[in-house]
């Protein structure tokens, strides 16, 4: 490394550290500590103002252009399953099918379910109610609070893992684009490891780390809304539907019969499926009270209100990317993995961790680290649907008081802020190294 080489890395730490301070310290929006973080990297490291500005215009541009559209989709389909009574009658059906013993599995299984189509945020406010409440009504053994979090907990991890390894959230879906990865192969490898991880950080762990954790009643608002839940069968056919039509058009692209078909081609671009899933959840949903001025009004306000602060903070997230990337640093990775045989899976893990610890936010840990690791895959050669694997498992790594997740979790189960690390802490930290050690040995066997 020359002189040019150590002043680029020092500017890149210190922007991000910038960013820290002004988020952590400071209190200020996700979105002007980045954009703050992201001048202040292009300033150190010698980029004309001018350029780095035109950077951060990119950046922006780029995530919101894209990814910003599968966030805003995936949020309105949440908003209807949520306000529907969807959503709630889905997991209840299923945790009324088990017993005491089975319900931490069920919990699981719903959770990876329900969070397949939703942001990780979305899920967990739909969700968690509902395991709450039926963990109240389930004999407690003497242990009312270790009843809750052996049913929480699980919930939280099949969340957790679909939302950092399984596309088409967003994270996963950003980098599989960037890095030219297969989405088709990527929803596989992910979904075969976001299995054992999941019954890792959740059912297995909370038997570890439930013991002495005690909770507090948590305030759970839920607003309410006279409409008949639909069908299960309904809920569930909305729920899974982007996932299907995702993988019938990754399917098309390789059975040469298929290939043909326009229609099946792009049933595999994920703003399209969600769109058709959109349009089909009005209806189906709601039936006759679709027409309504108030249901209306309910989906797209709670739908507006997320998406503004998650697309700002995502998208600050990119310009960071983007100054980082045309002040050379993805260049001086490509070179250092060349030089000193660095693994690129451990590489990306570790710039994902990296981001997430200072950002606190999973996607923008994502978009940062996948922005500066494509001339890494190219120079060596690396699988780019495992790249993106464990990009996504470094991206979650102990989520702590920097994240907005760490206080919504905290609230919605009732912990301390010392046994919200003990637990949903460490059960994020289960997931990221748990998920880079199956990367790398899924890497010897494709």
């Amino acid at each position: 490394m020359n002189g040019e080489d150590i002043r680029l890395v020092i500017a890149a730490i210190a922007g991000i550290v910038l960013a820290i301070l002004l988020i952590v310290r400071w209190r200020l929006h996700p979105f002007i500590g980045l954009l703050v973080g992201a001048f202040a990297v292009g300033l150190f490291a010698g980029l004309p103002l001018g350029d780095t500005a035109k950077a951060v215009q990119k950046g922006v541009g780029d995530i919101v252009g894209g990814t910003g559209l599968v966030v805003a989709l995936g949020l309105s389909l949440g908003a209807m399953l949520h306000l529907s009574g969807a959503a709630a009658s889905l997991a209840t059906g299923a945790l009324r099918l088990t017993g005491p013993k089975a319900a931490p599995w069920a919990t699981l299984g719903i959770a990876i379910i329900i969070g397949l189509p939703l942001f990780f945020e979305t899920g967990l406010v739909l969700l968690l109610p509902i395991v709450v409440a039926a963990a109240k009504a389930m004999p407690d053994n003497g242990d009312p609070d270790g009843t809750k979090l052996r049913l929480i907990m699980p919930a939280l991890a099949g969340l957790g893992v679909v939302h950092a390894l399984v596309p088409p959230h967003p994270g996963p879906l950003l980098a599989v684009e960037a890095l030219n990865a297969s989405l088709g192969l990527t929803m596989l490898y992910g979904v075969i490891i976001a299995i054992p991880i999941a019954i890792l950080a959740g059912p297995v762990l909370a038997k570890f780390v439930t013991p002495g954790v005690k909770l507090t009643e948590p305030v759970l608002s839920d607003p309410v809304h006279d409409l008949q839940p639909p069908h299960r069968a309904v809920s569930l056919f909305i729920v899974l539907l982007p996932i299907v039509l995702i993988a019938t058009g990754e399917l098309a692209k390789l059975v040469p019969a298929l290939a043909s078909s326009p229609l099946l081609a792009a049933a595999a671009n994920p703003v399209l499926a969600l769109l058709i899933t959109n349009l089909l959840a009005l209806p189906l949903l709601f039936g006759r009270r679709l027409s309504e001025e108030g249901i209306q009004d309910a989906i797209w306000f709670e739908t507006m209100g997320a998406a503004g602060a998650i697309l700002l903070a995502i998208g600050a997230g990119g310009a960071l990317k983007q100054v980082l990337v045309t002040a050379g640093l993805s260049d001086l990775l490509a070179r250092l993995v060349m030089m000193y045989s660095i693994s690129p899976l451990l590489l990306g893990w570790l710039v994902a961790v990296g981001i997430r610890l200072a950002a606190g936010s999973a996607t923008v840990a994502t978009i940062t680290a996948v922005g500066i690791m494509p001339g890494v895959v190219a120079a060596s050669g690396a699988s780019p649907e495992l790249v993106v694997l464990a990009i996504g498992a470094g991206s979650v790594f102990f989520s702590h008081v920097n994240d907005p997740g760490f206080w919504l979790v905290k609230g919605y189960m009732g912990t301390t802020t010392a046994d919200t690390f003990r637990t949903w802490s460490l059960l994020e930290t289960v997931i990221s190294v748990a998920g880079l050690a199956m990367v790398l040995g899924l890497s010897y066997l494709v």
